[in-house]
């Protein structure tokens, strides 16, 4: 009689078969239930690593250079999927709130943070930084809830667009920071000048590159798609896989010439979705890109659930949880409701867009990205203090996103349940 041990391969391919249904179908079950989807991912997780057959200790510190890539491809595939979606036509004064959120909030949060982590955590100036960097950003991935609808259904208020929009260009706005921590790590303690480089390198030439190097590929793809002779046209295929690759080659040709390759991938969405606005192919697109994220989204959750279980929150100590708690019910909400001072909308408005400030995914990349490319003494305290935040973020930002959301719908004259169900992310459809 064989043995009952499965190989560990086909027990991978079980798993990756049932974590598939699971996307599919954990959405439609968390319905109507107060579970968000992040949640249920990361409880399975913890079961999972829970096992004494599951050897594996998923912690991120074991595994910088994975969790650096896997984390920057979640967040390049959100970023898309956010572009795609986007029905406003681009404009500096249509997009006002977006420059609020990103020139005043983002910065203002920058500050508060590495302040708290010097003078409460007692961090070095650079280490501090990088914190604060690694927290900036609100998530794209976990915020689906609160962005808008998909491309078309006309689900585009000034609040979920703010969140979607801001999500969509702090990934790559706040990546300058990161490098600032790096370069006060690294070039400051050798007496190398650094100033000239930051600003003129980091900020003005990678930011203006990302951004043309973006508007050109997706320009590319959107004649390629659109506007070629009709029997060779991209959009003939019906493949929205034409949106990954898309993708790729924005993320992988403006890192090859070293820009930023998150800010590249935002504009190449945006410029791809108006190179032919109300195609029909714009829904096949965002849909293939949003059953990717989701699957990507999972895993990576699953991931964290099992890291949380195997010690990543050990070193955390009551003022952590302070510091934490801070971050997310303090400095986000007063930082976005000064960067929302003379913006016309109502209180309720700039009370949800200062509350959502999501951290997510793109804290987990430019933790990674930060601590392989700079000197971090305590990088465990670190990761754990990140972890939290994250952990706090799910449960706070996920079990509150669906009665927040369906009362403001409710004060528009908006029927929740008319509405076409956006991306499964904090709380599955939101509807």
């Amino acid at each position: 009689m064989q043995s009952l041990s499965p190989d560990p391969y086909i027990l991978i391919l079980t798993g990756a078969g049932l974590l598939i249904a699971l996307v599919a179908w954990l959405p439609l079950a968390l319905k109507r239930l107060p579970l968000s989807l992040p949640i249920v991912c990361i409880g399975i997780g913890a079961a999972i690593f829970l096992l004494p057959q599951v050897t594996l200790r998923p912690l991120p510190y074991h595994y910088p250079e994975i969790t650096e890539r896997f984390a920057e491809f979640v967040v390049i595939i959100a970023l898309m999927g956010a572009g795609l979606k986007i029905d406003r036509v681009f404009g500096w004064r249509r997009w006002s709130i977006t420059w609020r959120l990103l020139a005043i909030t983002m910065p203002l949060g920058i500050v508060a943070i590495a302040a708290l982590g010097m003078e409460v955590l007692g961090l070095p100036l650079a280490v501090a930084l990088l914190l604060a960097a690694s927290l900036a950003p609100t998530d794209p991935v976990l915020a689906a809830d609160v962005q808008v609808g998909p491309p078309k259904t006309g689900d585009e208020d000034e609040v979920r667009f703010g969140l979607t929009s801001e999500a969509g260009l702090n990934d790559g706005a706040a990546f300058p920071f990161v490098h600032l921590a790096v370069l006060l790590a690294v070039a400051l303690p050798m007496g190398k000048p650094w100033v000239a480089e930051w600003l003129t390198y980091r900020v003005l030439w990678e930011i203006v590159g990302g951004i043309v190097g973006g508007w050109l590929v997706g320009r590319a793809f959107g004649w390629l798609t659109f506007h070629i002779p009709a029997e060779t046209k991209l959009a003939r295929t019906g493949d929205g896989l034409i949106a990954i690759s898309a993708t790729l080659v924005s993320y992988g040709l403006t890192e090859i010439v070293h820009v930023y390759g998150f800010l590249a991938v935002f504009v190449t969405a945006l410029t791809f979705r108006s190179a032919h606005r109300d195609h029909e192919f714009q829904d096949e697109m965002h849909a293939i890109t949003e059953q990717i994220e989701r699957l990507a989204m999972m895993v990576l959750l699953i991931l964290f659930g099992g890291a949380l279980v195997s010690g990543l929150l050990t070193p955390i100590t009551r003022v952590d949880v302070v510091v934490a708690l801070s971050v997310l019910l303090v400095i986000r909400p007063v930082t976005g409701w000064i960067g929302l001072l003379g913006w016309a909308g109502d209180r309720d408005e700039k009370l949800t867009l200062s509350f959502f400030g999501i951290r997510g995914v793109g804290s987990i990349y430019y933790l990674a990205y930060g601590s392989n490319h700079m000197p971090v003494s305590d990088a465990e305290h670190l990761w754990a203090i990140v972890g939290l935040i994250i952990l706090l973020s799910i449960l706070l930002h996920g079990l509150t996103v669906t009665p927040i959301m369906r009362s403001l719908d409710e004060r528009r004259g908006v029927d929740p349940e008319a509405k076409g169900a956006p991306t499964p992310g904090l709380q599955g459809p939101a509807h």
